[in-house]
């Protein structure tokens, strides 16, 4: 049986992010997924229309279900938006280390509305962080999260990684997606505060959702046992390999009778 990653965020109804997001990128990696919804959006690729937050209870009963029905090899947090949610994901996770967890603590959404409040972002940092094998914020995700402003040299950047590794998950991926130069330079660092650059060709062309398919990929290598670095290769070149699909599309001219 393939490995199976549980997935733990918000529906997005346009599919472009959120659980739809992360079981598509499980599926692409030939890697099981099953999912726990935290709160149900409606949105559309420019705009979040509405926020349903799911209950507390309702958050845990999934997650003991989901465990108690299944082999968990790996698991993926995305989106919570409250700390009575963070707190029932910190109550429900299995044994700390028992299994890896990967955790993109999403903040807004690429419209820029925020899916998580102040006292989310706090709950974020004390209860899961330490729970976390890896955290994967992006430039503006590190910044709020630091209280800095959003940087986009290498430099700052990895100072902030280097930063986050202070507040007790065992290593960071900082997303170079938002910094500077000719190619996009993620970087990872361990808690033994060593520090490796995962470098890919910088795509310029927008796609929503690549945070949590970057996340639930790396999941999946960690599910099949790859080394933490080598799991994070595969999982950009998933995403290189998403941005070059939805960009030949998009200068792909319509077939005969389209409309």
């Amino acid at each position: 049986m393939n490995p199976t990653v549980l997935v733990i965020g918000g529906s997005d109804s346009s599919g472009g992010a959120g659980i739809s997001r992360d079981l598509q990128a499980l599926h692409d990696m030939n890697v099981r997924g099953v999912a726990v919804v935290t709160a149900v959006t409606a949105q559309t690729n420019t705009s979040v229309r509405s926020i349903n937050l799911v209950p507390q209870g309702t958050i845990r009963d999934q997650i003991e279900t989901a465990l108690a029905s299944n082999r968990i090899d790996a698991i993926k947090i995305g989106m919570l938006g409250t700390r009575r949610a963070v707190e029932a994901v910190a109550l429900s996770l299995p044994l700390h280390g028992a299994v890896p967890v990967v955790l993109d603590p999403v903040l807004a959404a690429s419209s820029g509305r925020a899916l998580a409040d102040d006292d989310a972002r706090v709950a974020l940092v004390e209860l899961l962080f330490p729970r976390a094998t890896l955290i994967t914020p992006n430039a503006i995700e590190a910044a709020v999260l630091l209280g800095e402003h959003v940087a986009t040299d290498a430099a700052t950047l990895e100072s902030y990684a280097l930063r986050l590794i202070e507040d007790g998950p065992r290593s960071v991926l900082l997303k170079g997606g938002h910094a500077e130069g000719e190619d996009s330079v993620d970087i990872l660092v361990t808690a033994d505060r060593a520090v490796s650059k995962l470098s890919g060709p910088r795509m310029h062309g927008t796609l929503r959702g690549t945070g949590c398919a970057l996340a639930s990929a790396i999941a999946a290598g960690l599910a099949c046992e790859l080394p933490l670095i080598d799991a994070c290769r595969e999982g950009k070149r998933y995403i290189t390999g998403l941005f070059r699909v939805a960009l030949e599309t998009e200068r792909s001219p319509l077939p005969a009778g389209a409309v």
